[in-house]
């Protein structure tokens, strides 16, 4: 091998391992209750998120789990930006989320990781006699 190629090479590789060392799995979670609704509601349901996103490839992975809500769901979403206590627009919807557990991922938008990363994304769960949403919470950095 040349000076040249081997040079070539080792930045190559430098670059690889510096882009990887950038790259990381990060791990989000939010308590669902009616409580964190805006306005609150007052119901049974509760829930719980799981999610991961790799910030390499802004792939997001999720698992929502709920029980004890007044009916079906008739859907959920990913709000934001929002800080705790207010509402925002609809970030991201959950396709399927009528039984649960509901798993899906998405990759996100530049503007979309970084409202997650600075916890200004909520999950909500809706149902009939909630349109409005039933159950929600702050998604934040954690668990997993």
């Amino acid at each position: 091998m040349t000076i040249r190629a081997s040079f070539v090479a080792a930045m190559l590789t430098a670059g690889l391992l510096s882009f990887a060392a950038q790259a990381e799995m990060v791990h989000y979670m939010a308590h669902l209750d009616g409580a964190s609704e805006v306005p609150p509601k007052t119901t049974q349901g509760t829930g719980t998120l799981s999610a991961t996103l790799d910030t390499a490839t802004r792939e997001f992975s999720y698992t929502l789990e709920y029980s004890g809500l007044s009916g079906p769901a008739s859907a959920a979403h990913f709000h934001g930006p929002a800080a705790p206590g207010a509402n925002a627009g609809v970030a991201m919807p959950i396709p399927n989320a009528g039984s649960s557990p509901v798993k899906g991922s998405a990759k996100l938008t530049a503007a979309q990781m970084a409202d997650l990363e600075a916890g200004k994304w909520y999950v909500n769960v809706h149902t009939k006699a909630n349109p409005g949403g039933e159950i929600r919470g702050q998604v934040m950095k954690g668990g997993m």
